[in-house]
């Protein structure tokens, strides 16, 4: 709790006494650690996730994903305050499935990865993407992507890390689907602010 001022009520033997700490303010009341900025999703197929005019009021960011592409690809593109170039992101990933782990690294993209339409079908994926210090014009950019999606036995767990070269603040992402696909109906896209450490 935090105490503003103090409003004194009355003297009792050379002592001033208080009826509250809180007196003349209003209660104090910690913030959570997640705020919601802004969702997207859609009862349509839609082709990209789009947050713009991203407050600088939080420490970090993160997006919680639940989606499928609706074409051939399990992959979809990141882009921050418009930036198109791949060659201004790196990525590391490595992914895992019942046939064993693989692993790249890219100096000149900004995918992650996502569930395709071709196999399995009707299946979604959940990812949860962190953008660490989003505000900090001392640093670049880095990005941690978690998720994956399970098909009854089969299935895959990806882990993605990103790195866009430039010091800006972010204010502005997009997130697209690979190809001439669409994201399929009822996939959905929420942008959440982080406050504190």
């Amino acid at each position: 709790m935090a105490v503003y001022k103090l409003s004194g009520t009355s003297v009792k033997n050379g002592r001033t006494e208080y009826s509250s700490f809180l007196a003349g303010n209003s209660a104090y009341t910690l913030p959570t650690s997640y705020e919601s900025i802004a969702t997207v999703t859609s009862s349509s197929n839609f082709t990209s996730a789009e947050f713009t005019s991203i407050p600088s009021t939080y420490t970090h960011l993160q997006i919680r994903c639940f989606g499928r592409n609706a074409n051939n690809s399990n992959s979809s593109l990141i882009e921050f305050n418009s930036d198109t170039s791949t060659t201004n992101y790196y990525e590391h990933a490595f992914f895992g499935s019942g046939a064993g782990v693989s692993g790249w690294y890219n100096n000149n993209n900004n995918l992650m990865y996502w569930t395709e339409t071709g196999s399995p079908a009707n299946v979604f994926g959940a990812f949860i993407i962190d953008i660490l210090d989003y505000t900090n014009t001392n640093k670049y950019k880095t990005v941690k992507v978690n998720g994956g999606y399970d098909a009854n036995g089969t299935g895959y767990s990806w882990h993605n890390s990103l790195y866009w070269s430039n010091s800006s603040a972010i204010t502005n992402i997009k997130i697209s689907a690979v190809g001439s696909g669409d994201f399929y109906a009822n996939s959905s896209f929420a942008l959440y602010g982080i406050k504190g450490a």
